[in-house]
């Protein structure tokens, strides 16, 4: 018998908060202004909110750069705030899930600014430091913002491996207490009532322990990274873990794993409704629909939606993902 789960058959409505309703007219969509709006999300058939980042960020990446993971972004309002949006989404039979961010955080947060100062402190190796390699950067590793995914702090003598922003350093998640800091954060907002997770870039928390040169183009100044970071070597592991730590504590909790790079055979590993890993993957195959197998912007360019293309690429997921998880393709 397949097994089934709450949210098999519920509305997802994503929210963006800085952008969603603004409840004090001072141009920035708010906590609050999610409250007033409840009746009318209500009425669409909505069942679960997705809140984008709502933590306090510096912003320099629309909040996936996250300073205080236990303190509400003061231009959204404080805790309080949330709290009363959180009853109210209860009370109107609806459900709440956060966006989670670990694959790094911010350059302000507390571990990283005790991280860079030295290489014995408790913090030390909470990041992905390496020496420099004949006065340069560790690898060839280019960031998916572009640059290198390396910067070097002389406080250290040493680099902070970042895939995104330098202004968003990479956790390590070979160590242990950064993830006990992780399940810790994530049982704050589960204490409160928050219903799951969308885990953002989840599959590349683990790298490959030798950090190798990435595959490099003709005339490219990096390696292109995903191939050697999506589905790292421990993800399994680390997934595993955190729902015997964590998820598997709360019930009926839903996690929906977002996951670049990654294949919807690859989905397979880390699916199943059981949430002995994650309920749900969002795969992005169908986004990419250029003529050209191998265009990386594809899914940037302006061209009109084929059906066959787009029945293409989704049959494989549908057919993979179903057999033990959720597929969730995303469109936005």
């Amino acid at each position: 018998m397949t097994a089934t789960h709450s949210f098999q058959d519920e509305v997802v409505y994503q929210i963006y908060p800085r952008s969603f309703q603004d409840s004090n007219s001072d141009g920035i969509g708010d906590l609050k202004g999610i409250q007033q709006r409840l009746p009318y999300l209500k009425k669409l058939g909505v069942d679960v909110l997705w809140l984008n980042p709502i933590y306090r960020s510096p912003d320099k990446d629309n909040g996936y750069d996250i300073s205080d993971y236990e303190a509400i972004q003061p231009a959204y309002g404080d805790m309080t705030d949330f709290e009363a949006l959180l009853n109210a989404v209860h009370d109107n039979g609806m459900k709440l899930l956060m966006d989670l961010v670990v694959n790094h955080t911010s350059d302000q947060h507390r571990w990283f600014q005790e991280s860079k100062k030295s290489k014995d402190n408790a913090f030390a190796d909470y990041y992905i430091w390496r020496d420099p390699v004949d006065g340069h950067e560790p690898n060839n590793w280019g960031s998916y913002f572009s640059g290198s995914a390396w910067t070097y702090v002389p406080a250290r003598g040493q680099y902070y491996l970042h895939l995104f922003a330098p202004g968003q350093p990479d956790l390590n998640w070979e160590n242990p207490e950064v993830r006990q800091s992780v399940y810790s954060l994530m049982k704050f907002w589960l204490d409160k009532g928050a219903n799951g997770f969308r885990m953002d870039v989840i599959n590349l928390i683990s790298k490959p322990a030798d950090l190798p040169d990435a595959p490099q183009a003709a005339g490219a100044e990096y390696g292109n990274v995903e191939s050697l970071v999506a589905d790292g070597p421990k993800l399994n592991d680390y997934l595993q873990e955190m729902n015997r730590e964590v998820l598997s504590q709360y019930t009926d909790i839903l996690t929906v794993g977002e996951m670049p790079g990654s294949t919807p055979e690859d989905a397979t590993h880390y699916t199943n409704l059981d949430g002995s890993e994650l309920n749900m993957v969002f795969q992005f195959q169908h986004v990419n629909l250029s003529p050209n197998p191998d265009a990386r912007l594809g899914k940037w360019n302006d061209q009109p939606r084929k059906a066959a293309r787009t029945q293409t690429s989704l049959c494989p997921l549908a057919g993979c993902v179903r057999r033990q998880g959720l597929e969730q393709p995303l469109l936005e």
